[in-house]
């Protein structure tokens, strides 16, 4: 073992099974016995809670302390289901005491008891715990609840069944019942309450299915890394334990057509896309990947799949992650305030322990055994729309970045108007991408339409996706939304935005229809928000309807970078005006400037047309009716 900038030891590279991370098995199970020996030098004397050091959660300490229980907890099943039983370090006496002295007295304010679970909106993060101590305890049933005493499993029992009683927030809090009740079934302590649960939640999921392998997190337009890390993950991980090949097969398949665009959201460096809430979760983002190749539900060969997972896994254990002491942090590289949410605690960062389902792939599996392979965003340069989630994918060969057009994923639930919502950065943004993150709400908002009227700025709050498609090296993905307005009156009547993201190369071709805009109406668009010494380059060039530029400065920066600036444009609106820029975002030193992109800019009424330098083709949008065209010389494609 060496000593690494995660904190704990790992062992040396293998450049030669993992020729592009050095990760291998026991990279993983180092890593997992080095996580859980940092949390558990702040576990109470009895085990029953860990209590990390860090600002608290909206869910309070005890709640906190549960949270670091269960999620390391499922890290430390993983690690010893995976070796067949095989537990060196003893974690699991520790969570078997822990079992014990927390479900003696629940709900008693002590230094042990966990706390009761009720409905989501009254006191729910237990329940998003409960389904970690179940897994546990599924996956590690022969050597920890097989000798459990008696009374002990009839306490854990109903501690559990809490969870089945009250009420989950209405998205995929409703697979946490559904996990307790699989473990309770495949111990033998099932019942029609068990069953109701399990019902419930599938037909829950088959209404949220959108297609292209994606589920909406509820009944919203939510499309984030919680398909990965929750959606997919607990159906299938429960149907491969119960050898349920029906279900498994059902929604295997899905996975795998999960798999074929979500595999393109890592770049070359092993980062995750940026995009979205609960990113403290960090390399949890490879859940996903590692379950497809435990179960066999994945288009992926097995040393792509370990490229992933591991190149994830380096990525943020190589950045800080987990600092000097071993712990997670709230953040992304290392902490960050405006990555985290209200839910957010110090435990939090340890649902992360979702990417150990890797090893729940035995040490002579094709995922450990197989050679590295490069990663999809390490091949040729691609262009893939998603149009079930309103997602346009864009990676490039030459610096590795993988960049994601939002049209089409906007968090808000069904119930909620818009000018109630205050702006999420996570979704708002048009752009999110592997290589920067969002400017902070108290920041100029970066990668932006806005709409300002009497000196206030519009932001982006439900976003209605109008379509998107690819073609050979380009594709295309539309939305619309109404401004919203922070102060004054919260909307214009009449007024809307639609905008049509055109990826091909490096290029982004932004171009945006405002429509109903009153006099005196200004426009501003904004680009990708980089740091001053960061490797990567930020551009924007207007190419119609835009009178000046300028760079807008962050000082909060983002996840990536502590102070930020943002290239931005404005121009002037009244009634229905077309606006068009390009932008791009790149550590190609080669890239010519973007005023030698295009040759050509034609506008007439709802259209605007652009000839691109490097071929001479032509890219054509038409607002009304809608259409996207990319035209070569030798042929024309839709």
């Amino acid at each position: 073992m060496t000593v690494s900038s995660a904190g704990f030891p790992l062992p040396a590279d293998d450049r030669a099974l993992s020729p592009r991370t050095g990760y291998t098995r026991a990279h993983w199970e180092a890593a997992a016995d080095g996580l859980l020996g940092a949390a558990w030098r702040w576990a109470t004397p009895g085990r029953a809670l860990l209590d990390l050091p860090g600002r608290p959660s909206g869910s309070g300490v005890r709640s906190d302390g549960l949270e670091g229980y269960a999620r390391t907890f499922l890290a430390a099943a993983f690690r010893v289901a995976g070796a067949g039983g095989a537990d060196p370090h003893g974690w699991l006496d520790r969570y078997a005491d822990g079992l014990a002295v927390g479900t003696r007295t629940p709900g008693r304010d002590d230094t042990e008891s966990w706390p009761l679970i009720l409905d989501h909106h009254v006191q729910g993060q237990p329940m998003v715990e409960s389904a970690s101590v179940a897994l546990g305890l599924r996956l590690t049933a022969p050597w920890l609840w097989d000798r459990l005493d008696p009374g002990v499993q009839d306490r854990a029992e109903e501690w559990l069944r809490g969870t089945l009683r009250h009420t989950p927030a209405p998205n995929n809090w409703y697979l946490f019942p559904y996990s307790v009740a699989g473990f309770l079934e495949s111990v033998g302590r099932g019942d029609a309450q068990t069953a109701r649960a399990k019902d419930r939640a599938l037909a829950l999921l088959e209404g949220w299915y959108r297609g292209d392998g994606w589920y909406a997190d509820g009944d919203s337009r939510a499309f984030d890394h919680y398909n990965g890390w929750a959606l997919h993950l607990y159906p299938v991980l429960h149907t491969h334990l119960a050898g349920d090949t029906a279900l498994s097969a059902h929604y295997g398949a899905r996975l795998r057509e999960h798999l074929e665009g979500f595999s393109l959201l890592f770049g070359a460096d092993g980062a995750p896309i940026h995009f979205g809430r609960s990113l403290s979760y960090r390399f949890a983002a490879g859940a996903a990947v590692a379950l497809g190749a435990v179960t066999g539900h994945t288009p992926l060969a097995p040393g792509v799949s370990r490229r992933l997972v591991s190149g994830s896994l380096r990525y943020f254990l190589d950045r800080g992650a987990t600092g000097e002491d071993g712990l997670l942090s709230l953040g992304w590289h290392g902490p960050h305030a405006a990555t985290l949410q209200h839910y957010s605690g110090p435990a939090s960062p340890y649902w992360a322990a979702k990417a150990f389902v890797a090893l729940l792939a035995p040490g002579d599996h094709p995922l450990w055994t197989a050679t590295e392979e490069p990663a999809p965003s390490e091949g040729p340069d691609r262009v893939l729309a998603l149009p079930a989630p309103g997602l346009l994918v864009q990676s490039t060969a030459a610096d590795g970045i993988v960049r994601l057009h939002n049209h089409g994923s906007d968090h808000l639930r069904p119930h909620e108007g818009e000018a109630e919502v205050g702006d999420d950065p996570h979704y708002s943004r048009h752009s999110y991408s592997t290589a920067t993150g969002p400017t902070a709400v108290a920041n100029v908002p970066d990668n932006h339409l806005a709409v300002e009227i009497a000196g206030v700025p519009s932001g982006r709050r439900r976003i209605r996706p109008l379509g998107a498609g690819h073609g050979d090296g380009w594709g295309w993905a539309a939305s619309w939304h109404r401004p919203v307005f922070p102060s004054g009156p919260p909307m214009v009547p009449g007024l809307r935005v639609e905008s049509v993201t055109v990826a091909r190369g490096g290029y982004e071709l932004r171009a945006h229809r405002v429509t109903g805009a009153p006099p005196g109406t200004r426009i501003r668009q904004t680009g990708w928000a980089t740091g001053p010494d960061d490797t990567v380059r930020s551009e924007l060039y207007g190419l119609h309807g835009w009178h000046t530029q300028d760079q807008q400065r962050a000082p909060q920066g983002t996840a990536f970078t502590r102070w930020a600036h943002v290239p931005r444009l404005t121009g002037e609106a009244e009634g229905t005006t077309l606006f068009a820029a390009l932008a791009t975002l790149t550590t190609h030193p080669g890239t010519a400037p973007l005023s030698a992109a295009v040759t050509e800019v034609n506008t007439a009424g709802n259209s605007v047309e652009v000839r691109w330098a490097d071929d001479g083709s032509t890219t054509r949008i038409t607002f009304e009716p809608l259409t996207v065209r990319h035209d070569r010389t030798e042929r024309t494609e839709d």
